[in-house]
This record gives structure tokens, sequence and C-alpha cells, in this order.
């Protein structure tokens, strides 16, 4: 499974322990990290993923490789800005969104406009969105956030992917 690790490019002490547990929990488990492959939440779950011994793909939103996180397995460059969300959320079969700005929420609208679960950990919270068929869950730990986000996949899409333009 691909698990897409969505969050701030910048964060605090508390905000890049969760992002490290949460790596560390998706490597161990067996699954690839796909991440923005920055600094901040991608670079701590890299940094996880990467001392448990998994795999990690960073997604970069320009053209540069070495603007990467040293934690990364692979860094794909897209020269995409911020457009390249869309394929983080993509990648993923579940995201996994820590703490985050406008960047994050994007990728958290992009995950749940194509039908995946998207498990917040001290994220953005959507309240009620009853127009909506997707919801986001709110998890209290990163060991929760992994669980939720394999169990949530293997259940399948919440909906079938949006393919047309709204």
């Amino acid at each position: 499974m691909y698990v897409s690790i969505v969050g701030h490019a910048e964060c605090d002490e508390l905000k890049t322990d969760l992002a490290y547990r949460v790596g560390r929990e998706v490597a161990a488990r067996g699954h690839i990290l796909v991440c923005g492959g920055l600094g901040g939440v991608m670079e701590a779950a890299a940094h996880g993923a990467h001392d448990a011994g998994g795999i990690s793909v960073g997604i970069l939103p320009g053209a540069d490789r070495g603007s990467a996180n040293r934690w990364l397995t692979v860094a794909l460059p897209t020269d995409m800005g911020h457009a390249r969300n869309a394929l983080v959320a993509l990648a993923g079969d579940a995201l996994i969104a820590i703490c985050g700005g406008y960047g994050t929420l994007s990728e958290i609208a992009f995950g749940l406009k194509m039908g995946k679960p998207v498990i917040g950990l001290t994220s953005w919270d959507l309240g009620d969105c009853a127009h909506e068929d997707n919801a986001m869950v709110q998890a209290e730990s990163p060991e929760e956030a992994v669980e939720l986000a394999e169990r949530l996949a293997r259940s399948g899409p919440a909906h079938p992917p949006d393919r047309g333009v709204s």
C-alpha cells in the first residue's frame, strides 16, 4: 500500500515527532510512503520511514532533485509548483495529514475528491461536510492514523472518483 503523508513544510518539535512516528509506522508495516519531498512534516516522515528500513518517494514541486530532503529513497522533480499536490494525493491509497497550512488543505481536498481515505492527525477539522459523501477521519496517535489508513483503504473508495470538472 502507498500512504501519502501531507503537512507543513515547517513545524515544531511536537509535529516533527508525530510525523517521524507516522513515517516509521508506515514503513514498519511494509507500506511505501509518499510525500512532497521537502522539509517539515515531509522530511520527518521520510526520516522515520528511512530509520525503519522503508521506502519513501518525494514528489517535488521544482525541477531540481537537490531540493529534496536527504531521507527520501526516490525524489521525483515535477516543476509543477503547488499543482504537484494533486500528484501527492493521487499516488497514495490513503492520505495522512499532520498539521499543515493551505497546501495541506489542498492535498486533503484532492484526496477526498478522489475518493481516498484521509486521516487527520492534529490537522484541519473540516467539520460536518454533509454535502459530501467522503469525510476526513481524525486519529489520536500515529499508530491509530496508520491503522485507519490501512483499514479504510482496504474497504475501497468512499465514493467513485469524480472524473469530471467541478
